[in-house]
């Protein structure tokens, strides 16, 4: 669903600009918090959130080149912010979905450059807002089990998706620069999206739950989930006061950072070639309604990697591949060293905030 240059228009596409970068400026405030659990009192669950939110961007840029079929001629790819949001939190979630969005547009000319803001409200935002209130909202009501967790997630998942879908055709009624029956444009986005919805539930519940399955205290959405200790009272099963948690040892989160970099490594550098190549859903609505009139070409239309593949690599599997693997390198690298910053700024805060002054004499 990256939106290219021309689609919407210069003013519009300069307040989604505002938009974004101020959910950008909130979401750097809140992912401190996310990022440095640990100062907080929050337990371990924080700090180890740092060095796998890098990761989990990677991750997302890697299974986006991974479109699947949908429907007769259009493929689908995750979107990534209910992945994201669960993993690491949705203030984190949406910087790793604008990280993705960013290295895709400046390295590989994929979504436009004047059109970033636009791809990151609704590929960004939206998904993550949608999809991390449904998946709350059904925390609450369902039992405190980890099968819970992964039946929210694909929940969430499923329906952040059209909610994406119905946010561009907003902004497309707003700042569309072809005349179209913005009727026809919501009945082709939704319709496609939610089938396509189906597609990203299932990959992020399989993928929450593989996480959960092995290390719960890395899965966000899955801190604090435990359920009471029960006694026999009088013939009667009661919970148990509840004690002071005992700190849990620490645990080194390096094989699962090797784990899902390598994943992230084949699926890109691989599984990639066997993609769909068929266009994907707003691609195929697009064409089909006419939206794309006034599409522009790509400011970074000439990049090495532009369109995935590499410049003067004649082989399209080894062009595919390589392009693949060096944009997981590049938003894992890029993304760690921002999330690494974000949690060092939080720790010196509250280290600073703690510190007494000293006193006059």
């Amino acid at each position: 669903m990256h939106v290219p240059d021309g689609f919407i228009n210069a003013p519009v596409s300069v307040a989604a600009g505002a938009v974004a970068a101020t959910a950008v400026a909130v979401s750097l405030r809140g992912a401190r918090r996310e990022l440095g659990g640990a100062f907080q009192g929050e337990g371990s669950g924080g700090e180890r959130t740092a060095p796998l939110a890098g990761l989990v961007a990677a991750f997302i840029f890697a299974v986006q080149m991974l479109n699947f079929p949908v429907a007769a001629g259009t493929s689908g790819h995750l979107l990534g912010g209910a992945l994201a949001a669960i993993l690491v939190g949705p203030y984190t979630g949406v910087l790793c979905v604008s990280v993705v969005l960013l290295m895709q547009g400046i390295l590989f000319a994929d979504g436009g450059l004047t059109a970033l803001g636009v791809n990151i409200t609704v590929m960004g935002v939206v998904t993550v807002v949608v999809a991390y209130a449904v998946f709350r909202g059904l925390l609450k009501v369902l039992p405190p089990t980890r099968r819970s967790v992964t039946v929210a997630a694909f929940a969430g998942a499923l329906l952040s998706v059209p909610g994406a879908a119905t946010a561009f055709t907003a902004i497309y009624a707003l700042g569309g620069t072809t005349d179209v029956p913005i009727g026809k444009v919501f009945t082709a986005m939704v319709g496609v999206h939610v089938l396509i919805g189906i597609g990203e539930a299932a990959i992020t519940a399989a993928t929450v739950g593989a996480v959960i399955a092995v290390r719960p205290d890395l899965v966000h959405g899955a801190r604090g989930l435990s359920t009471p200790l029960k006694l026999r009272v009088g013939g009667e099963l009661v919970d148990a006061p509840a004690a002071a948690p005992a700190p849990a040892p620490a645990r080194s989160t390096k094989p699962v950072w090797i784990t899902g970099l390598v994943t992230a490594l084949v699926l890109a550098g691989f599984v990639s070639y066997y993609a769909s190549a068929s266009p994907d859903g707003l691609e195929k609505v697009a064409a089909d309604q006419g939206i794309d009139a006034k599409a522009e070409e790509h400011a970074a239309a000439g990049s090495p990697l532009a369109d995935y593949s590499v410049k003067d690599v004649t082989d399209a599997r080894l062009s595919g591949g390589l392009a693949g693997i060096i944009g997981v390198g590049a938003t894992v690298v890029v993304g760690t060293g921002i999330f690494w910053t974000v949690r060092r700024r939080r720790a010196q805060d509250l280290t600073a905030t703690s510190t007494p002054a000293p006193s006059a004499r």
